[in-house]
């Protein structure tokens, strides 16, 4: 199980295929804030409504300076279908690897439908202009998560 991330730790840097095949780091959004989110599969019913909702809120986090980057371990091929069949603006990215879910803790043992599972484990990481995190997420729920972070950041 991989060490989760505290506040005030560097967020560790990555750079991953988009749905394009075009490499995205985090060294790219440096000077801007970051919400950096893991999800487990593109195209499920839970990770459609988180991707939606982030997009939905696209214009007002980009507003109060938020870039925000969806990571999970979908190739890209997937991530340009689910981009296309859900009208998604968020930038998604594959870690098919999982090097990226693991260095920050959202990979490893979950709990599902009572059993314990290894998988993504769905989490989000504020980070600041400096690449630090501002705050770590973990277990978060799909639904109403965007709305409770925008609530949290004062946006």
């Amino acid at each position: 199980m991989s060490e989760r991330l505290q506040p005030g730790d560097t967020a560790p840097a990555f750079t991953l295929p988009d749905a394009d095949g075009k490499d995205v780091s985090l060294a790219d959004h440096k000077g801007r804030k970051v919400i950096v989110y893991f999800y487990p599969a593109a195209l499920t019913p839970g990770c459609t409504k988180q991707a939606c909702d982030f997009t939905d809120n696209l214009e007002l986090l980009a507003g109060a300076g938020y870039d925000v980057i969806g990571v999970s371990p979908d190739k890209p091929e997937k991530l340009a279908k689910f981009r296309e069949q859900e009208n998604l603006e968020v930038t998604l990215v594959g870690d098919p690897s999982k090097a990226v879910l693991e260095a920050y803790g959202a990979f490893g043992e979950k709990k599902m439908y009572g059993k314990i599972v290894t998988g993504v484990i769905r989490s989000t990481f504020v980070v600041d202009e400096q690449g630090r995190i501002e705050q770590a997420l973990y277990n978060v729920r799909a639904t109403g998560h965007v709305a409770k972070i925008i609530k949290d950041l004062g946006i």
